[in-house]
Parts: C-alpha cells; structure tokens; sequence
C-alpha cells in the first residue's frame, strides 16, 4: 500500500484511498483524527504505529491485515503484544465478513479498537455499521444507531447467503411518501464507485432454499449513510 499522491505505482503496490475514506468519514461527523499513516506488514512496524495510537486516542481505527493471509498480522499483535480481548473477528455479513473489535487497557485508560477489511466498500461499509455508531454512543448520543427508514426496489434483487447492506441511492416522488432505492450498480467490495452516489445501506435478508431475490417493489429497511 502506497499513499494515494503517488504518481507511478510498481506492480504489487496498490494506493491507499482507505485511509482519506475513513478520515473523511469520522471529520464529516465532527470526529478529530489523528493520522498513524501507513505500517509496515511487520510486527514491529505495527505496534509501534498502534502504541502510538493508544498514546493520543479513546479508539483505533485500523484497515486490512485482519484476513487469513500470512501478513495479517493484526488479531495476533492484538492479543500477544497488546493484551487485548477480541471480541469478535469474523461477521455473518456482505461485506465486511473480517471485521474485527477489540478492547484494550492503556496507561490504565480503557480503549476500543476497530480492525476493518482492507477492500475500499467493505472498509467504509463496516465503518457505518460499527464504528460510527460506537463513536455516537462514546459521545453522549442516545439514539448512536444509523437512522433506518423503508424503501422500495425499484429493480429485483438477488439475495447473497449472507446478509447483505447493497448500496443504493434513495430519491423520492412527489407523490409516494416511501423513498425509492436505486442500486449504485456492481457491489463488488472492491469497487469503491459503489458508494460515491450512495446514501443509504439495504438491509436484504440471506437467501434461503424457497427464496433468491426479492421482487421489485418489495419493501426493505433502509440506513441512511448521507444527505436524502
């Protein structure tokens, strides 16, 4: 992963367009950052970076390195050098199926720790979800939660073994008082233009043996993510 003002790229690097998602993500809802840049896939570059983080923050948020693959070296750094408990690290969910929370003792202070997927939709996604409301309820907010509304397909859509939070954009008629939701197209978790128009999170159902899709029309809950 290379910052995203790079202008050439090897092969194997990738920009990282996570870290600007994510700080404009927390800013957008009045949330100071401080920015720990980029790690290194190595123990040492990591924890130094966390410990860092500790030192200034009530709640890390971390990107990539929490799947199966031999330089995820997150959930083990948090449990063998920082003394965390794991609540979680794996969700029954589409996308975001790695996120992981943690919670940790530092300088005698209790801190939160969010380990979101490295794809670009699963990061921002999970980030909605989890972390925002999470930093809603460190805050004071009684009501931390997205706020949920219906909506109507306005195509069919196939269902995904897991339960699925489809990007879609919410546009009223002047004469319906539910919103219609119009997909952003491919959810591909990779696909970060999936959540340029967004404004909302469907939240679809896992299939089941008698049912693949829900029919256009059909009314589903929606979370508001932007501006309707």
């Amino acid at each position: 992963v290379v910052d995203p003002g790079t202008r050439e790229i090897k092969p194997g690097q990738i920009r990282d367009c996570n870290r600007t998602t994510l700080i404009a993500a927390c800013k957008q809802q009045g949330f100071s950052v401080h920015d720990l840049g980029i790690s290194q896939d190595n123990v040492e570059s990591l924890k130094k970076r966390l410990l860092e983080g500790l030192d200034v923050a009530d709640m890390i948020i971390t990107s990539g390195g929490v799947s199966m693959g031999e330089k995820d070296l997150l959930k083990p750094i948090l449990q063998d050098e920082l003394n965390a408990t794991i609540h979680f690290g794996r969700v029954f969910m589409k996308p975001g199926k790695p996120t992981t929370f943690a919670t940790l003792k530092h300088n005698e202070k209790d801190k939160l720790f969010f380990a979101l997927p490295g794809n670009p939709v699963s990061a921002l996604v999970t980030f909605y979800l989890f972390v925002f409301p999470a930093l809603r309820k460190m805050s004071g907010y009684q009501n931390a939660n997205l706020p949920k509304i219906k909506a109507k397909l306005s195509t069919d859509v196939k269902l995904d073994p897991r339960p699925e939070y489809h990007r879609v954009l919410l546009s009223w008629k002047h004469d319906h008082p539910i919103p219609l939701a119009t997909s952003t197209g491919s959810q591909c978790s990779s696909r970060l233009l999936s959540m340029r128009t967004a404004n909302a999170l469907l939240v679809l159902p896992p299939k089941t043996e008698t049912r693949s899709m829900l029919a256009k029309d059909s009314i589903v809950d929606a979370l508001v993510i932007g501006s309707l």
